[in-house]
């Protein structure tokens, strides 16, 4: 399989949802005429203009292979010319990198991911981009009623500061505070509110508490106890992924060198808000298990879409482990970390068939 044959994921079908009237039919990528598109439509935005611009493809063969009327595929190549996409290469405003994108969606057996090709090395420059991205795709999929979920990362606040005018939604906020020095959880959840002028529920309360008595009282204060059942009629929820190892888990100076080595002993090699999993995606129960003030990985489940948020080449047997949970539905990544998903070996791959070739094998 080529990289060519690779169709855009196709988002999921509309459908009601318990506790909200909107449907996922009712979101659109945007037009020139109407607002700008999101990530999402800019991926599919960009790999039209390449296919008809650099491959050669015409109209009606780009319709057939990405499943869209040929009216459709004009008038986005129109839009293409107008957004000065189209130069002498293709150029996807804000580093999103539609090739990628689109081969790591299908790789992963995901409905969309967003690849952002960052142009610095730099740690916080490469959350501040990804982050960027986070927000342009929460600002294109949430629709006015959502029940938003929020956990901490330093991604997130990123995102959170770059969020211009979200629908009106409610926003969660799904585990306890973490705070390095920037954005609190708490802080995070209140930006996102106020670009859409929602209601927040933050939790006043650390991610991981001293003991488990803590974190019971904890639980049973009214608006912890409020915000943790927001979490039951979730319609969205954004979390980030790291690995089970020091710098690459936010909770990892937070617990004990025993339950450390413990989780490790265990199998864990991702960790999403004080959850640990092993590389097949199953939970890997540990001694913090009951100190921590999160949603449960099970509570996640149910919620229709799941946003993941991770970088760096690094935390691929993390994100490939929290793929194989089956717990989420979208992945915003670099380009450093896509890389690394993709050169996997095909069988490592839950969306890939182990005897078609790699997508992208050669060009990225």
């Amino acid at each position: 399989m080529s990289l060519d044959d690779v169709r855009p994921p196709v988002p999921r079908a509309a459908r009601e949802r318990a506790g909200t009237t909107t449907t996922r039919g009712s979101r659109a990528t945007g037009t020139a005429a109407e607002h700008p598109p999101g990530p999402t439509g800019l991926v599919l935005l960009g790999e039209v203009a390449r296919r008809f611009h650099v491959l050669g493809h015409s109209k009606v063969a780009i319709a057939e292979d990405l499943g869209i009327s040929r009216f459709k595929v004009a008038r986005l190549l129109d839009e293409a010319a107008e957004r000065g996409v189209v130069r002498v290469t293709v150029v996807v405003p804000g580093g999103t990198d539609p090739e990628r994108s689109v081969a790591l969606a299908q790789v992963l057996g995901l409905e969309r991911t967003v690849v952002v090709e960052v142009p610095t090395g730099d740690v916080d420059g490469v959350r501040r981009h990804v982050g960027r991205a986070l927000a342009g795709l929460l600002e294109e999929l949430l629709v006015e009623g959502e029940v938003l979920g929020l956990t901490w990362s330093r991604t997130l606040a990123h995102a959170a500061a770059e969020l211009g005018q979200l629908p009106r939604c409610t926003v969660v906020q799904l585990a306890g505070a973490l705070d390095d020095g920037g954005a609190s959880t708490v802080e995070i959840v209140r930006r996102a509110a106020a670009a859409g002028g929602g209601r927040a529920l933050p939790v006043y309360a650390p991610l991981v508490t001293a003991d488990a008595e803590t974190a019971t009282a904890l639980r049973r204060d009214p608006g912890i106890a409020a915000a943790l059942r927001g979490v039951d009629r979730l319609s969205t929820a954004v979390v980030a992924v790291g690995g089970w190892a020091e710098g690459s888990s936010t909770i990892w100076p937070a617990v004990t060198a025993e339950e450390r080595a413990a989780g490790v002993a265990g199998g864990a090699v991702a960790e999403i808000s004080g959850r640990l999993l092993d590389a097949d995606g199953r939970r890997v129960p540990s001694g913090f298990d009951d100190r921590v003030v999160a949603l449960e990985l099970e509570q996640l489940e149910r919620v229709p879409e799941v946003v993941a948020v991770a970088y760096g080449a690094a935390r691929a047997p993390a994100v490939l482990a929290a793929v194989r949970s089956g717990l989420l539905t979208s992945l915003v990544a670099d380009a450093g970390l896509a890389d690394a998903l993709l050169a996997l070996p095909p069988e490592l791959l839950p969306g890939c068939d182990p005897d078609d070739e790699l997508p992208g094998d050669a060009d990225v």
